[in-house]
C-alpha cells in the first residue's frame, strides 16, 4: 500500500516544532551565517547592524518572559498552550541569530591566532544552540544565555556610543550588563516571583562564572577589540603616499600564496629597511592610538624580544580602514613579528615574517592602497 505523498509532514504544532528543528534549522543556520557575514553585517557601526541585533535581543527577551508565564501557569489561554512547543524554537532562532552576528563580527576583528578561544567559544555556543533547544524551557539557562549575549553586545556597542575604546569601556560594559540582567530579573520577578526565588542562587552563580570568564578572556587578549578591525597589513620594501593613495613596493609572489598558510619571507638587501603597513577600521568619530610593536625571535632564549614600538593616532570613518606605517631600519636576519595593538596593550592583529639577507636583485611590484 502506497503512503500518502505528504505523510511525513507535521500534523500538529509539536510535530511542526520537531520537524523545524530537524530539517529547517540546520539549513537556516548555514544560510544565516553566509548572509550575515557577506551581506548584512559587514560593519559593526551601521544602522542595519544595530537594528538586527536589537531585534534579536527584543525577541529573545519577550519570548523568555512568555515561556515562563505559560510554564508557571500565569497564562492559560488555549491558543497559547497550543503554540508552546514552538516558543523554544523562536527563542533558539533569536539567540542563534545573535551568536551568528557575534561570530561574524568578532571573527573579522583581529587575528584568529590571537582570539581563536573567544571565537571558538561563540561557535560552540552557536552549535549548542541548535542542538539543545529544549534547554530554553529552563529558567537558569535562559538567564545565563541572555547575560552572555548582552555582555557580548555591549562590549562593542558602548564604544560606538561614547566614541572611545579601552579597558575602562570594557569594565563599563560589564557593569551595564550586570545592571541589565538585574533589571530583567526584576521584571521576571514581577510576573513570576516564585520562579525567580527558586532559581536565584543558581542564576547568580552562573552569571558570576560568565562574568569572570569574560574578564579573563579580555585581559588575556582573547576577545577581539571591537569595534576596531584590522582590514589589511603586511611588510613592504617601500611606501610612499601620493595624494590619497599609498603606493607599496611588494615582492612579486604567485597569486595563490595569499590563500595558503605560510611564513612571509622578506628578502632584504644590505642596509635596507622594512616597512610595516596597516589599515585599521574604526567607526566614524572614534579615535585611538595604535602601536606597531616590532619583535624579534631570540633562538637562544626562545622568546620574543621587543626592539621598537612606534605609535600613531587613527581616526575612524574610512571604509577601508585608517592607513599608516612604521619603519624598522636594517633588521637582522631571522624571525620577526609586528603586533598591531592598542596603546593599552590589546592586540588587534599580528604580522609574522622571516628576514633573509640577499645580494641579488629582488623582483618588486607596486601595490596601491
Amino acid at each position: 500500500m502506497m503512503r500518502p505523498k505528504f505523510a511525513k509532514l507535521p500534523k500538529s504544532v509539536a510535530e511542526a516544532a520537531e520537524w523545524y528543528m530537524r530539517y529547517i534549522s540546520p539549513l537556516s543556520l548555514v544560510a544565516a551565517l553566509i548572509i550575515d557575514t557577506f551581506f548584512l553585517l559587514r560593519r559593526v557601526d551601521t544602522l542595519l547592524t544595530t537594528i538586527v541585533l536589537f531585534f534579536y535581543l527584543a525577541v529573545s527577551a519577550l519570548v523568555t518572559i512568555l515561556i515562563n508565564l505559560i510554564s508557571s501557569g500565569r497564562l492559560r489561554q488555549p491558543w497559547l498552550i497550543t503554540i508552546t512547543p514552538f516558543l523554544p524554537v523562536v527563542s533558539q532562532f533569536a539567540f542563534g541569530g545573535l551568536f551568528i552576528a557575534f561570530l561574524s563580527l568578532y571573527s573579522r576583528s583581529a587575528a584568529f591566532s590571537l582570539t581563536w578561544v573567544f571565537v571558538a567559544a561563540i561557535a560552540i555556543l552557536l552549535i549548542a544552540n541548535e542542538r539543545f533547544v529544549r534547554f530554553y524551557m529552563q529558567f537558569t539557562f535562559q538567564m545565563s544565555i541572555f547575560f552572555t549575549v548582552l555582555f557580548s553586545f555591549l562590549i562593542f556597542y558602548l564604544p560606538l556610543i561614547f566614541r572611545t575604546i579601552g579597558p575602562w569601556m570594557f569594565v563599563a560594559s560589564g557593569v551595564v550588563s550586570l545592571l541589565g540582567i538585574a533589571a530583567f530579573l526584576r521584571l521576571q520577578y514581577y510576573f513570576t516571583p516564585q520562579l525567580v526565588r527558586d532559581n536565584l542562587t543558581q542564576i547568580a552563580r552562573s552569571i558570576a562564572v560568565i562574568f569572570i570568564t569574560f574578564n579573563v578572556l579580555y585581559f588575556t587578549n582573547a576577545i577581539p577589540p571591537l569595534p576596531l578591525a584590522l582590514k589589511d597589513a603586511g611588510v613592504y620594501h617601500g611606501i610612499s603616499k601620493v595624494g590619497n593613495e599609498y603606493r607599496l613596493l611588494a615582492e612579486t609572489r604567485p597569486w595563490f600564496e595569499q590563500y595558503l598558510p605560510h611564513t612571509t619571507v622578506f628578502r632584504k638587501s644590505p642596509g635596507e629597511p622594512v616597512y610595516l603597513y596597516s589599515a585599521i577600521f574604526a567607526p566614524s568619530g572614534l579615535s585611538a592610538t595604535i602601536l606597531h610593536e616590532w619583535q624579534r625571535y631570540d633562538p637562544e632564549t626562545k622568546s620574543w624580544v621587543t626592539e621598537d614600538t612606534i605609535s600613531f593616532p587613527i581616526l575612524g570613518g574610512r571604509e577601508g580602514g585608517y592607513r599608516g606605517y612604521s619603519i624598522k631600519n636594517d633588521p637582522s636576519p631571522g624571525k620577526w613579528r609586528v603586533n598591531v595593538a592598542m596603546d593599552f596593550g590589546q592586540i588587534i592583529g599580528r604580522v609574522s615574517f622571516e628576514v633573509q639577507s640577499t645580494q641579488g636583485q629582488v623582483a618588486l611590484e607596486e601595490v596601491v592602497r
